[in-house]
């Protein structure tokens, strides 16, 4: 079983990038091979939208850091993605990476990803309202399964923003470590 996450927070103790951390942690306690990228600390663009990756390679052409985040992705049975919410949406240093997963998909829209593997999207607010910003996990979870990730989890931490606020949080470091047991067995 590998496991990888893909963290978004360009601060290094984030409230989202501590729970994912957490699950990689127990997860590797359960057995599995875990990573991390840190897109804060990479150098790449996004999406050039020159449709390469449909007409004449199976993945991205450009060569930049991301490269080895998006075969790590490729070729993870479980990945754990993690983003605060900046203005109602993922950090732009997620959204860059993620519209390069662009490339997984062939010209007629069907996956180029094995199907059967699973995610945790991780997102953090400062707002202290779930209500609010309830739309970006599902614009999300419609690509990932569309990629192939049949299990789909969502953990949501809500205010405060402060770093590190997440360890007073035992719910949700209850809920990534239970998590992390479903994706080292293999039970949705």
């Amino acid at each position: 079983m590998k496991i990888v996450a893909v963290l978004g927070s360009p601060r290094q103790k984030s409230n989202s990038t501590t729970l994912a951390r957490k699950i990689l942690e127990k997860a590797k306690e359960f057995g599995a091979e875990t990573g991390e990228f840190v897109l804060s600390r990479l150098s790449y663009e996004g999406c050039r939208a020159c449709e390469t990756c449909k007409k004449k390679l199976d993945h991205c052409v450009i060569e930049d850091d991301l490269t080895a985040v998006l075969e790590a992705v490729r070729e993870a049975d479980a990945v754990v993605f993690a983003s605060p919410n900046y203005f109602g949406e993922v950090s732009g240093q997620f959204k860059l990476f993620f519209d390069r997963t662009y490339s997984y998909l062939n010209a007629d829209f069907t996956s180029r990803l094995r199907s059967g593997r699973a995610s945790v999207f991780v997102f953090s607010q400062g707002q202290t309202s779930l209500n609010l910003y309830a739309d970006v996990h599902p614009r999300y979870e419609m690509w990932l399964k569309r990629y192939g990730f049949d299990s789909n989890y969502l953990i949501r931490m809500n205010g405060p923003r402060a770093e590190g606020s997440v360890s007073k949080r035992s719910d949700l470091i209850a809920q990534a470590e239970e998590l992390a047991g479903k994706l080292v067995s293999g039970r949705p």
